[in-house]
């Protein structure tokens, strides 16, 4: 019969801890990528805007539609600045998400690396108590085979 490994406990608790952290990470990336996609939007955007200004402002355009344009590109290059400013929070958490799944992650293989060793102790004790049955049975049938040529 096999003993179990004391430690399974923090062995299983450390693993969901990991899938945790993993998931977490996983979150994490998606929506650092979705942070970049609306940035690169945005900036598209305000590009295709300020050409379009552009292109106005060479045809003649009044005060108003100026001034509305200017406003315009004013908001999208607010809106550009705020989510910058997302952008590098979300690469931050991502950071840190990382971090802490790395961390998780070494836990968990510490907790392996012990459960394994107590595997390989369970079979060499395993292999000694076969070898220690084998060499009692060895020496009693040599035992019995002298007595019966006596």
């Amino acid at each position: 019969m096999s003993e179990a490994f004391p430690l399974q406990a923090l062995l299983d608790l450390a693993q969901t801890r990991t899938d945790d952290a993993a998931r977490r990470l996983g979150e994490l990336i998606a929506g650092e990528s979705e942070s970049q996609h609306k940035l690169e939007l945005l900036e598209n955007y305000r590009a295709e805007y300020q050409n379009r200004f552009t292109e106005a402002a060479r045809n003649g355009i009044g005060p108003d539609a100026w001034r509305n344009y200017s406003t315009f590109i004013t908001r999208l290059d607010e809106a550009i600045a705020a989510q910058r400013l997302a952008v590098e929070t979300s690469r931050q958490a991502t950071s840190s998400g990382q971090q802490a799944w790395l961390a998780q992650r070494n836990r968990l293989k510490a907790f392996d690396t012990l459960s394994q060793r107590h595997q390989v102790q369970l079979v060499k004790q395993s292999q000694k108590q076969e070898q220690r049955a084998s060499d009692e049975h060895a020496a009693k049938h040599h035992r019995e085979r002298i007595q019966d040529d006596e």
